[in-house]
């Protein structure tokens, strides 16, 4: 996680030398016998809502592959420069728990280069296994805007759903799980730093949207399952944000949007697998 400061400066010092041209490296990174902390995660637990367990919530072996996640992203090889690629989606499935003090293993590579309509998107795969065994996998896709096809025709926008409930988004939120994830980037910290991004103040993490959906799911989840999520339109903080629930044959669907215009952040479902 100390190092994520680091990886941040070279990617802001090197990106000009990238031209979004060539392939995605084929380089694994890999970390071995991990072993969770118990203190960070009682710390992640509380920003992101889930309870104090030994069973580690389904989002948090993510922050621990993001250094990881970082550093292919930011060698000579990577085609893109890492400021101003979006994370516009991750599906995360699982095949049983992973618990504290039991420890894994964890490799992640990119791949599946290929156009999207504002640009190139790609997929970088993060693993956790044990003795061998892939128990969790990560899918984090990135879009790279710039030269793709023209966005499709947009339809008529839907009416939000009705919220199951309604959640107050301090403006700290995203120094506060920046703190806990490492994912320190300049949007989420303070509305200073956002604005210098185009941003009119600092936004949640999208990956800390998908976390706290989760956590109100907690208990009513099976043991083996999926959950993707797609992030829209970003959360400004702070922010009132409607979370909504349903039921399916397969399992939730859920989303968050903005309490005041309707409009989403984020749609996703947890399904059994």
């Amino acid at each position: 996680m100390a190092g994520l400061l680091g990886l941040y400066a070279k990617a802001g010092l090197t990106g000009f030398l990238r031209d979004g041209k060539g392939s995605l490296p084929t380089s694994e990174y890999r970390r071995e016998a991990v072993l969770v902390d118990r203190e960070h995660l009682a710390q992640y637990n509380k920003v992101c809502g889930f309870g104090l367990r030994d069973e580690l919530p389904v989002t948090y072996p993510h922050i621990l592959a993001f250094p990881m996640q970082i550093e292919l992203m930011t060698q000579r090889d990577f085609p893109f420069a890492l400021p101003g690629l979006v994370h516009i989606a991750n599906s995360i499935t699982v095949s049983g728990p992973l618990r504290l003090g039991e420890p894994f293993d964890l490799r992640v590579h990119a791949v599946d280069l290929r156009e999207h309509e504002r640009g190139k998107q790609f997929d970088v795969i993060s693993e956790a296994t044990v003795d061998g065994a892939v128990v969790w996998r990560d899918v984090s896709t990135y879009l790279r805007k710039g030269g793709g096809s023209g966005s499709p025709a947009a339809g008529e926008r839907a009416e939000p759903p009705r919220p199951s409930a309604v959640w107050q988004v301090p403006s700290d939120i995203g120094r506060r799980y920046g703190e806990v994830s490492g994912d320190r980037n300049p949007i989420h910290l303070h509305p200073l730093t956002a604005k210098a991004f185009g941003f009119p103040t600092a936004i949640a993490h999208g990956m800390w949207s998908k976390a706290r959906c989760v956590a109100a799911l907690e208990g009513r989840l099976p043991e083996a399952y999926t959950v993707s999520a797609r992030f829209k339109l970003p959360v400004l903080l702070p922010a009132k944000v409607g979370f909504s629930a349903q039921a399916t044959e397969q399992g939730w669907q859920f989303a968050l949007h903005d309490l005041r215009t309707g409009k989403p952040h984020l749609s996703g479902e947890a399904v059994s697998s």
